[in-house]
């Protein structure tokens, strides 16, 4: 319990940071390098720092940087629609894109980092008072696991730059003030940072704690974000770049991290999907590598359950592109008509995460009417005012966020093998499969969702999965230039999808894909309407007048693919797919929208002192 509360409370940054611009660092205060190293609580006292940052979860209070729920940081991609016009991809230049801070901050329309290296620079500082102070007090063991931990945490914070910006400078230790060439250096290549990251990696997964304490940083929890960040990056070498090389490198080091878990046997697919999300206390969990608790009496808490509670309003709502994703329980794609996908129909025949994911009846407070309550406890449905309730209103929520889970990792291995083999190494087998989709699909149901007549969804068997098994699949024919998806990582992609709504992954899917072309709403129609729906007959309450007697401008898109607009007369024709108020598709964008430029003003800081800083390509 003393672990849960240190590392939740503390996020007071433990290096100063202010300076003049991004790249100029201070050095550290008297408390940190005066008598500070002498033993490994010091050293473990200074790492809790970075937890903050690195294990965000829900985040806390009102803050939403980097936390998963939908009023978290991952709102902007193809599973979501809004009222009005679609959010925009950047299209100019921004005159200031870095930052000094070294508390949490995204980027949300990239799901990536700041162009900040703080953190890198802090990292640095940490490894060189390791080498220089730590190590004289630390038992051998002691010092290779911190160092493990540094390295993990250097190589998981490069990776979050690079997926935003691809190019980036790397800083390979920590640099003094006279060191100006070094400071002010141009852009590496994103082959050469993630070269360096991979050994960084290869070092923490022999070097870190199998076990440091419960709900601490080990071995095995390196190893899901190490699983996660290498099948990010060998897809995107195989996508983007075409490089087999490197792509086969990094898959392989994202299926032997997912392996040190998996051979492990510590954990395993398990408890109902929402017990994920709602629980009060992850403690336990076997499907739970790592969580963040949350704790009203010392002040720690979140918003992340009130904005799923029933009562607030969800602006980016869920689209029917995602709906449609979810496979039927008998394993079958749907193939019906379209009054079939109704959200009473799709709660009792699709995937049992249907359910577990979304509200059973539509809601005006969703711009789609397809309300999120994954994040919030069922008990709060139940009740008449949830939102007076501190756990499930304003900023006191106190259900525990998962970092990182078992289910992932599954899902990182088994995609990373599947690529792994169109590159030429081993097909995919049947009990791997068994172990990894089908272990998510038996995943125990909820009580409340097998009283709406919700079953598990049988098994995929490879031998059905055949180019004609989802007549959906993506035959690289909407965009010039695209790629056909093989029909196993096509399922396996369906799964991830069904598997992590409002998590942290589906933007960064896209782009590592290279399809980010999903969220063009005039090529996918879909990611800008709702379910289906009959206004006069499931929700009579669209149609009424607001007080002054005004109609609000409901519309439905029908079955002969009509757009039809409610008058107030015409409440029999208001049948279809349901189309968010005043919904325009967002502008057009193009490929350079994978990586996020640098700001003018960086670009200038280098440039008055002497140096020349790249703009990302395309910008």
């Amino acid at each position: 319990m003393k672990k849960h509360i240190l590392l939740a409370l503390f996020s007071v940054a433990v290096f100063t940071t202010a300076c003049d611009d991004v790249l100029e660092r201070p050095q550290l205060e008297k408390p940190i390098d005066g008598n500070f190293w002498r033993n490994e609580m010091d050293v473990r006292l200074h790492a809790n720092s970075y937890y903050p940052n690195f294990f965000v979860g829900y985040n806390s209070g009102w803050s939403t940087a980097w936390a998963i729920g939908t009023n978290g940081s991952f709102g902007f991609n193809d599973d979501v629609a809004q009222a009005g016009k679609q959010t925009l991809f950047e299209n100019t230049v921004p005159e200031n894109r870095g930052s000094i801070k070294d508390t949490p901050e995204i980027l949300t329309q990239y799901a990536g980092a700041n162009w900040n290296f703080a953190w890198v620079r802090n990292l640095n500082v940490f490894q060189n008072r390791l080498q220089t102070k730590a190590k004289a007090n630390l038992s051998p063991e002691a010092f290779d696991h911190w160092w493990g931990v540094t390295q993990f945490l250097k190589g998981y914070e490069y990776c979050r730059l690079v997926h935003t910006f691809g190019d980036v400078p790397w800083f390979e230790s920590e640099l003094k003030d006279t060191e100006r060439e070094q400071m002010f250096k141009n852009r590496d290549s994103r082959e050469f940072v993630m070269d360096k990251v991979y050994d960084l990696f290869d070092e923490a997964l022999h070097k870190i704690r199998l076990n440091d304490g419960p709900n601490v940083l080990n071995r095995y929890i390196a190893a899901g974000f190490i699983s996660r960040c290498m099948l990010f990056e060998g897809t995107w070498q195989k996508y983007h770049n075409n490089n087999q090389e490197l792509a086969k490198k990094y898959l392989k080091q994202a299926v032997a991290a997912a392996d040190i878990v998996r051979n492990s046997h510590l954990f395993e697919v398990s408890g109902d999907f929402r017990s994920l999300f709602c629980s009060q206390d992850l403690k336990g969990h076997k499907e739970i590598l790592m969580y963040r608790h949350y704790m009203a009496d010392k002040s720690v808490t979140h918003m992340q359950a009130s904005y799923t509670n029933g009562y607030e309003n969800q602006g980016n709502a869920a689209n029917l592109a995602l709906a449609k994703s979810f496979i039927c329980q008998d394993g079958k794609v749907f193939d019906g008509s379209d009054e079939q996908l109704t959200l009473d129909e799709m709660v009792r025949t699709r995937d049992s995460r249907f359910e577990a994911t979304f509200a059973d009846k539509p809601k005006i407070e969703a711009s789609t009417l397809l309300y999120i309550w994954k994040f919030c406890p069922r008990e709060a449905w139940t009740m008449e005012h949830p939102e007076q309730t501190a756990i499930y209103g304003s900023n006191t929520n106190t259900n525990d966020a998962p970092v990182m889970r078992y289910s992932e990792v599954l899902l990182n291995w088994i995609e990373a093998k599947a690529e792994l083999a169109t590159l030429g190494e081993a097909a995919v087998t049947q009990p791997e499969i068994d172990e990894s989709i089908n272990a998510l699909r038996d995943r125990p149901l909820a009580t409340e969702a097998v009283q709406k007549g919700v079953k598990k969804t049988e098994h995929l068997k490879l031998a059905d999965v055949t180019a004609d098994f989802d007549p959906a699949r993506d035959k690289g024919n909407v965009v010039a230039g695209d790629y056909e998806v093989a029909p196993l990582i096509w399922e396996i992609r369906r799964e991830r999808r069904m598997e992590m709504v409002y998590e942290e992954h589906r933007l960064l899917d896209l782009k590592r894909w290279k399809k980010l072309h999903y969220m063009d709403n005039e090529k996918y129609p879909d990611t800008m309407r709702g379910l289906w729906i009959d206004m006069q007959e499931d929700y009579p309450a669209l149609l009424e007048a607001d007080k002054d007697g005004k109609y609000a401008k409901r519309q439905v898109i029908n079955a002969a693919g009509q757009l039809i607009t409610y008058d107030g007369s015409n409440a029999a024709a208001m049948v279809g797919f349901y189309v968010p108020l005043n919904a325009a598709p967002r502008d057009p964008f193009t490929d350079r929208s994978y990586c996020s430029p640098v700001g003018n003003q960086q670009i200038n800081d280098y440039k008055d002192r002497g140096f020349t800083l790249s703009q990302t390509k395309g910008w």
